[in-house]
């Protein structure tokens, strides 16, 4: 589950009016961020709205490193995300997304999974993961706006530890950030996941949705 004071953020812009808006997804690989941006740009796409979606995998594809560009909007040309510019950056795990801290500034939202999963080159390289503390103080130098979602937990509830990254696209689209609709998002889902893993996705993205989200 989430914990913490419910947080609400009403949309600020309208859809026919977007001239630009950015989004950076980063994690692991296995934990979904490709399908998650694909889902993304599909919503977009049935908003009628330019999109261009791209991702960087890392040197193993389970493991490694992954990071997905979506930019949405008239004036967007290219899926390439310049440093400082991103409005959201959706983090699936934590120590990724200090990594990519170079894209955020004081007006990115800052949506984060608190599950960690230890790159093996720390324990090569006798490193210890930054703490709990660590992370949210590198955050802070970037943006105070930053929320938690106990994402795995949440996709256990709905079924499938896989659906991790659909709780963390029901909990974005929550927020109301994001110029996709909902309703866009739950048709790419029907779309894009298998049909015998539909219900449990659409299940992870209800909670969520639905779930109070930790500001810290």
């Amino acid at each position: 589950m989430c914990l913490g004071m419910p947080i609400r953020c009403y949309r600020i812009m309208e859809l026919a009016i977007l001239d630009e808006f950015s989004i950076v997804l980063v994690g692991v690989g296995g934990q979904g961020t490709i399908l998650a941006a694909e889902i993304l740009g599909d919503a977009a796409v049935r908003d009628g709205l330019n999109v261009r979606v791209s991702e960087i995998h890392g040197m193993a594809q389970r493991g490694g490193a992954v990071t997905s560009n979506v930019r949405i909007g008239e004036k967007v040309l290219s899926s390439t995300v310049t440093e400082g510019q991103v409005d959201v950056l959706l983090g699936f795990e934590p120590l990724e997304t200090i990594r990519n801290l170079k894209f955020a500034s004081e007006r990115t939202l800052v949506i984060m999974s608190d599950e960690r999963v230890p790159p093996t080159e720390l324990a090569a390289k006798n490193v210890a993961y930054p703490s709990h503390e660590e992370i949210l103080k590198k955050i802070h130098l970037f943006t105070k706006k930053l929320i938690i979602v106990h994402a795995k937990e949440l996709a256990k509830e709905a079924g499938s530890i896989l659906t991790r990254n659909i709780v963390l696209l029901g909990a974005m689209a929550d927020i109301g950030r994001i110029p996709v609709k909902t309703e866009s998002i739950q048709e790419a889902l029907k779309e894009l996941v298998p049909k015998k893993h539909l219900k449990t996705n659409l299940e992870a993205f209800r909670l969520g949705f639905e779930c109070e989200k930790q500001k810290s």
